[in-house]
Formats: structure tokens, sequence, C-alpha cells
């Protein structure tokens, strides 16, 4: 079947509350936790990884039973139904923390919050996956598709940089993100959107699934334990090795971003959280032109030289940043915002090709993968795609959590000694350099 415009808009959009719920948590949880909740960054970095570990790990599970299932709602749709109302109800549990409990309190009730949270995540976020690698084994189209979804995707990751805006005005200290009733309106906002345009993806894209019983034919049932033996089949397999390493390696820099960004920005750059706001989301806005400019590019140059050019682009912004970041004590707070934000203009337009190019080339190797065309596994292969992301997202956390403790961050000092903000700033900066930078060297070994 011939994919329209309209099935593309159906399809992406959901991807809008999800990325909302899922940007919420990545953006604002680390800081949240260590400086409105005042837990140490170890015990909140733990929390954050383990959930993340058991959403990778879910992921292929999940992809299988989806993969596998028989209703007359399809495949897929059952698991996203139960994903988006799973989401919507357990998100405002996770911003309701007590802020008066003992410290062993609030990390049980983030570490629980979270892993249910993940669960529901996963419920959607990898049958939606897979059901947008089913829609078309065109290459030039299945770039389309996986644009459509990033588009929507960014859309949501740029809407709680705005909330943040709305819900967190500046008080009288001047930092309304170390206020804890605004994370919570947002959690509310959040939640009403995943519903709504949940919904909208659920019900415009239900006729694709159901309607074409001829595509699920001559399809072999997989044994549940060939879930795991398929990701190390994976890693055998050269182009499916580089696009997952590359894929994991890469976004270790947007973990380091969300999770340690705010705190730079709060630390040692001194931004209210209407100038952070502003910055978060020009990163996503840019990564949206981003995603017309480099499809467009990669019609003429192929899909591997665009991936690189972009996150090259995107490094040489990041270095210019690290010069603002060292002189920044010779420049006031007002011009240090306006000369980061064309940067993170850059730096956006530039790594904005791995919200969509990654899984693109991994759909046309699925496409050209003789094992597969007698194989119903979309659904897991595109759990193991995350799988392998969330794996190193999640160790990077723990690593972010050790390091605010290491370089002594402590969320009762409005001001952090030079000494904080040089560890913040090396963990920021540096850690998005090397993250990109290996991730450029490996996505050349890709044979497009």
């Amino acid at each position: 079947m011939k994919v329209s415009k309209k099935e593309k808009f159906y399809y992406g959009v959901g991807n809008l509350g999800y990325s909302t719920i899922s940007s919420t948590l990545s953006n604002f949880i680390m800081f949240f936790g260590t400086s409105v909740l005042g837990v140490s960054g170890t015990l909140v970095g733990i929390a954050v990884s383990i959930s993340v570990l058991w959403d990778a790990i879910s992921d292929p599970i999940i992809g299988y039973y989806s993969d596998n299932l028989n209703s007359s709602l399809g495949k897929r749709h059952p698991f996203m139904l139960i994903g988006i109302l799973g989401m919507c109800a357990v998100n405002l549990l996770v911003w309701l923390v007590p802020v008066s409990a003992p410290e062993s309190i609030k990390f049980v009730w983030i570490l629980i919050s979270l892993l249910a949270i993940q669960t529901f995540c996963t419920f959607f976020g990898t049958p939606h996956l897979a059901l947008g690698l089913e829609m078309s084994k065109d290459p030039n189209e299945q770039t389309s598709i996986q644009c459509s979804r990033t588009i929507f995707q960014l859309i949501g990751m740029m809407l709680p940089t705005i909330f943040m805006f709305i819900f967190m005005p500046d008080g009288e200290s001047g930092q309304g993100q170390l206020i804890n009733e605004g994370y919570i309106n947002i959690a509310y906002v959040s939640s009403v959107l995943c519903l709504f345009f949940g919904l909208i993806t659920f019900f415009g894209t239900l006729k694709r699934e159901v309607c074409c019983p001829t595509q699920k034919q001559n399809i072999k049932k997989e044994k549940f334990f060939s879930v795991f033996n398929d990701f190390f089949k994976i890693l055998k397999k050269k182009q499916y090795r580089v696009i997952v390493v590359g894929y994991a390696i890469s976004l270790i820099s947007s973990s380091i971003l969300t999770a340690a960004g705010m705190h730079m920005f709060t630390y040692c750059f001194h931004f209210n959280s209407q100038q952070i706001s502003i910055c978060m989301g020009t990163l996503i806005v840019s990564a949206v032109f981003a995603q017309i400019f480099w499809g467009y590019v990669s019609k003429k140059n192929g899909k591997k030289t665009t991936l690189i050019k972009g996150l090259s682009i995107g490094v040489l912004g990041i270095i210019v940043v690290w010069g603002v970041f060292i002189l920044r004590g010779l420049i006031s707070t007002t011009i240090l915002f306006y000369l980061i934000i064309p940067l993170i203009f850059v730096i956006g337009f530039g790594t904005g090709v791995l919200y969509s190019f990654p899984m693109s080339m991994f759909a046309d190797v699925m496409a050209k993968d003789e094992e597969l065309k007698y194989n119903n596994k979309a659904g897991v292969y595109s759990g193991i795609m995350t799988l392998a992301f969330k794996v190193s997202n999640s160790l990077s956390l723990v690593v972010i959590g050790v390091v605010l403790d290491l370089i002594k961050f402590s969320s009762s000092s409005p001001v952090q000694p030079l000494s904080v903000q040089n560890g913040l700033g090396l963990l920021v900066i540096l850690g998005c350099i090397i993250s990109i930078g290996l991730s450029i060297i490996i996505y050349n070994k890709y044979e497009e």
C-alpha cells in the first residue's frame, strides 16, 4: 500500500505526545532530583539508570509479543493503546514526590515511578516504531516516514522547554526551575497531550494494520528465546553492527545534554528558567528544520554522507561553545545568552540527523535482509535497535550522577565554586564531543 501524507501524519503525530512525556523526564529528572528534592547525584543516577536499563531490556521483549499477537485490532495497536493510557497516568506520579520526605523515601519513589512509566513507554514506543518500519520498503519513502515521525518527536521534545517558560516563572530567586510546583503542572499538561495525540495515531493508523491480513501470511513465528539470540546475530552482521553501535554511542551526547545541561546553564552560565527554555527550544527548532534540509540532501549525496556531514557540523558548533565557556567570566550573562543561541542552533541543525537517519538506514538494511523475508521480526529488531542505545544511556546516567558527586556539586548552594562549574562544563561539552566524534568514526564504516 502506498503511504499517503495523511497516513504519515496520523502515524507521526502520536510521537508528539509520547516524546513530550519522555523528554520531560530526560530533561528534568536529574535536575529535579538533585536540585529540587536534594537527593544525591549518585542515587538519582542509579534510579534513572535502572529504569532506563529495564526499558532497554523490555524493548525487544515487547517487540516479540507484538510481532506474534493475533487480534482483531492487529498486532501493534493493542500494545500502543495500553502504553498511551499507562503513560498518561503514571507520568503524574513521578513529579509528586514529597519534598519533605527522607532521602531514602524519595529515592524509592523515583525508582518505582520511573520503572512503571518506562514500561508503558515501551508498550507504545516499540510497536509504534515497528509499525513505521513495516509501512514501506522503499528507501526514499522510508526516509519520509521516519522524518515525519521525527518532526513530531522533536516538537514533543520542544514542548517541555515551552512549558518551562510558562510554568516556571522566575520568582525572587530569579530561578523558577528550583520550585517543584512547575514540574507538577508540566506533568498534567504533557499527560493530556499524550492521550490526545496518542489516540489520533491509534485510530488513524488502525485501518492500515487491520485491512492487510495478506502481509501476515506465510510468516514464520519465532520462539521467545530467539529474541536474545537475535541481538547477537545482529552484532555479527557488519551493516547492523555499525548502525546499532553508532546509534548507541552518538545518543550518549543527548543523554549528557539532557541530564546535565540544565546544571551547566544554571550554575555556569547563570541563565534563568526562561533563558534555559529558549536555549533548549532553539536546539529543537533547528533540529526540525534539519529534517527537511538533510532529507533533501540525502537524495543526492546518500544517507551515510549526509549523516556524517551533519554530525561534523554539530561537533564544530560544540567546540565553539567550549571557547565561549572558557571566556564566560569576561562576558556578562546577557551577552553570553545571545552568543550561545546561534551556536545552539548550529549544533541542533547538525545533530538533527541523529533523529531520523540511523533508523532509516536500519530499515534499509532490514529490507535487504534475506533472513527476514519469511520471519516477522520488525518489532524485535526495533526493540534491539533501541536496546543498545538505552543500555549505553543507562550507563552514562550512572556516570553523570557519580561525577556530580565527585566534583562536589551541592544543591543547597545557589552559586557553585569555580571548580564545580569547570567540572560541569567538561562533563557536558567534552562528553558530547567525544560521543559524537566516536560515532562519526563508526558510521564511516557503513557500506551504502
